[in-house]
């Protein structure tokens, strides 16, 4: 009873503290769908290098289910893409709001008639299209798509956002007033505690387990006695809601020490300029290694994150060895339905930290670091980092095959990169034939060899984008993609459609064209299983035709395919 009371007093000091909240539009937008939203993902999820900017609403009885214009507007943008969202359609709306419906199986008539028309006229398949205001109206519950698995969709959804028109800012759809049936309070399941150095870098980690009680959380023995003189926080936390058994994610976190606000975020926008950011607000290497997303409590240097609302002394909490601190998590949904962990914490004795990892360069977060040996170079822009990094950079020169320079070893893979960087290499025993073959490969141990992207020579060093840590060296690309038949006949007179399979094993798929009779015919890429499909529409009158396809790879290696057909 006295936790539940403590707890409701915690509540009332957090709402007394935080500024007047922004409102939104209620009852002006409609579902998207024609049934009870039920979703299997929340806005603002911890995602691979991103939020999540919608939420993901799942089909009633699968593809094909029938979205909804969510009020009255035009079709500002429209995208046909063979990765990301998809087909995805774009409304603006008079009150100063976009919406964005992605994933779609396929548009609506006008729209999908409009699409098909440009991407004749364009000769291909991947299009970004801005209609003129008002030339395509729709209505408040018109169809405008039916629901899909296009793009980067692994699963049978509508990926749905609310937009500022003029900032592009996305929105917590939730917060207009969408109903969605949920009375399930948040889960809490595993606490994070760091011992930080006084530049906040980690010197020793304890991941600790979670337990439910009868009026909140807590962890086993109350009290947690850490070595160390300051420490930061991260909470593992999750969303659920009635008659699904998704594990989303949360709305709000609150952390008070000593009932004093210290940390605190809310989902209520997310600029995609900031969203490469969750590097920092979550633990990195959580991620990587245990597919795990912490949220973490405490705000690294260089993690530039608009979405908390309160962060005092940089959320770090100094430890007494005499006096435990009180700590009280609040975590909610966005229907305010509210979980709560509360624990102390306190000193014991401090032991000197093992000697650190070796490191050759200290690179500060906030400026340019260029390292430059001649035969390799590095430029890291300004904000690459979200802390000073103590880089450990070596070289071996052991020659191996297929490569053409030695390995350069360039920190821990462990550790987040916020920007791309520049790397260069110059190759040895390179012929000047196969220089445009050539390319800066990431090795990493135990995986398979990862081409890197926007290749450029530079004299005699080959230059190369990168966003991760990693092994590099120069290999060569001379291998053509492939083309698999899935589905064509020298009869296709009762097919529809024709399918293939394209697939490069290295510097991945540049371009595809497709012709019959030497003119163009749309081919939809599907790249995440790797298909071009043709579907029949008329356009190829009934005869004998001859079909090329070529697909080219990014070093130039091209691969071509005949086929003679009468329909």
């Amino acid at each position: 009873m006295y936790r539940f009371i403590g707890v409701l007093l915690i509540a009332i000091i957090v709402l007394a503290f935080k500024a007047e909240q922004k409102t939104y539009p209620q009852n002006y937008f409609r579902s998207p769908v024609g049934y009870d939203m039920k979703l299997s993902g929340t806005f603002g999820e911890l995602r691979p290098n991103h939020f999540h900017a919608g939420i993901d609403i799942k089909p009633l009885k699968g593809v094909g289910d029938n979205i909804y214009a969510i009020a009255d507007g035009y079709v500002s943008r429209v995208k046909a893409l063979p990765n990301s969202y998809g087909n995805v359609v774009y409304i603006d709306h008079p009150n100063g709001y976009t919406s964005v419906y992605a994933h779609l199986y396929r548009y609506n008539d006008s729209i999908g008639n409009y699409v098909k028309k440009k991407q004749y006229e364009q000769e291909k398949f991947r299009v970004d299209l801005h209609p003129a205001a008002g030339e395509i109206p729709v209505k408040k519950g018109q169809i405008i798509g039916y629901m899909g698995t296009s793009g980067r969709s692994f699963g049978t959804h509508l990926h749905f956002e609310i937009r500022d028109t003029k900032t592009e800012v996305a929105i917590n759809p939730l917060l207009f007033g969408l109903k969605i049936n949920d009375k399930v309070k948040p889960r809490i399941t595993q606490l994070k505690v760091y011992s930080l150095n006084p530049e906040l870098q980690i010197l020793d980690e304890e991941r600790i387990d979670v337990k439910a009680g009868k009026y909140g959380y807590y962890v086993g023995g109350d009290t947690l006695r850490m070595g160390a003189w300051r420490v930061g926080l991260a909470l593992k936390a999750f969303d659920f809601m009635n008659g699904v058994s998704n594990w989303n994610g949360i709305y709000s976190m609150d952390m008070l020490v000593d009932d004093s606000l210290t940390y605190s975020f809310k989902m209520d926008e997310i600029s995609f300029d900031e969203t490469r950011y969750i590097n920092s607000h979550c633990d990195y290497k959580e991620r990587l290694t245990r597919r795990s997303y912490f949220n973490r409590c405490y705000r690294q240097p260089g993690n530039q994150l608009s979405i908390y609302e309160h962060i005092a002394n940089e959320g770090v909490i100094s430890l007494e060895k005499d006096r435990a601190k009180k700590i009280n998590f609040i975590v909610k949904d966005s229907y305010n339905n509210t979980s709560s962990l509360q624990f102390f914490i306190r000193r014991k004795a401090v032991e000197t930290p093992e000697k650190q990892e070796l490191y050759n360069y200290i690179l500060p977060w906030h400026e340019q670091n260029i390292i430059y040996t001649g035969d390799f170079q590095v430029d890291f822009p300004s904000g690459s980092f979200y802390e000073t990094e103590y880089l450990n950079y070596q070289v071996s020169r052991e020659p191996s095959d297929g490569t053409f320079s030695p390995t350069y070893h360039i920190g821990d893979r462990m550790t987040p990169i916020h920007k791309y960087f520049t790397i260069g290499i110059v190759p040895t025993n390179l012929p000047d034939h196969l220089r445009d073959k050539a390319v800066i490969a990431a090795c990493p141990e135990g995986m398979k060899n990862q081409c890197l992207s926007n290749h450029r020579w530079q004299g005699d060093m080959l230059l190369a984008q990168a966003r991760e840590f990693g092994n590099y060296t120069i290999m060569l690309d001379t291998i053509a993609p492939t083309i698999k038949v899935s589905k064509i006949s020298s009869t296709m007179s009762k097919n529809y459609r024709m399918i293939f399979k394209i697939d490069d094993d290295f510097s991945g798929i540049k371009s595809y064209r497709a012709t019959v009779d030497g003119r163009w015919i749309l081919m939809v890429y599907d790249e995440k299983n790797d298909q071009l499909t043709h579907k029949f529409d008329g356009r190829i009158p009934k005869g004998k035709h001859e079909l090329l396809l070529t697909v080219e790879d990014f070093r130039g290696n091209i691969k071509t395919y005949k086929k003679t057909f009468s329909n």
